[in-house]
């Protein structure tokens, strides 16, 4: 008899300048039915420095998705997307944008700009839940993502 193989804890990058917010994704997170772990960065020039491995503390990330809101402080979410995106290793990175605008230009800027998806941030607080849960049940469960630890 083979014995179930454990998930890997799924590294989950969420570019996210709102702290409400970053507290709901962790919360929806938290009772995910697979393991994560949530780094947030507050904007977009920190996670740009978390990906590359820049800044006061050399730390690099290598998520396996990326959460990216668009209306960031400093560098924007397009911005940041295009850096992913444009990077070798970086780019086959899932990447969903989860943000506030509805506006087609945004939408069609991010999937001319290879995001994965784009997810409307409800208002409503169960809304927002459910929203974060469907971007798990897809992403982190149905879908298969590539193995960002053996670039």
């Amino acid at each position: 008899m083979q014995l179930a193989q454990q998930p890997e804890t799924v590294q989950i990058l969420a570019v996210e300048d709102n702290p409400g917010d970053a507290r709901l994704l962790l919360e929806a997170l938290k009772e995910a039915s697979v393991p994560n772990n949530l780094h947030v960065a507050a904007s977009g020039g920190e996670a740009l420095d978390l990906l590359f491995g820049h800044g006061a503390a050399g730390r690099k990330l290598s998520p396996d998705i990326v959460l990216l809101d668009l209306n960031l402080p400093d560098v924007s979410g397009h911005d940041v997307l295009n850096r992913i995106k444009s990077h070798p290793t970086l780019r086959r990175i899932p990447v969903v944008i989860l943000t506030t605008s509805q506006d087609e230009r945004d939408i069609a800027r991010s999937y001319r700009g290879y995001a994965n998806s784009y997810i409307t941030k409800p208002q409503d607080y169960e809304q927002f839940i459910s929203a974060v849960r469907s971007i798990e049940d897809f992403w982190l469960t149905t879908a298969k993502l590539p193995s960002t630890r053996s670039n």
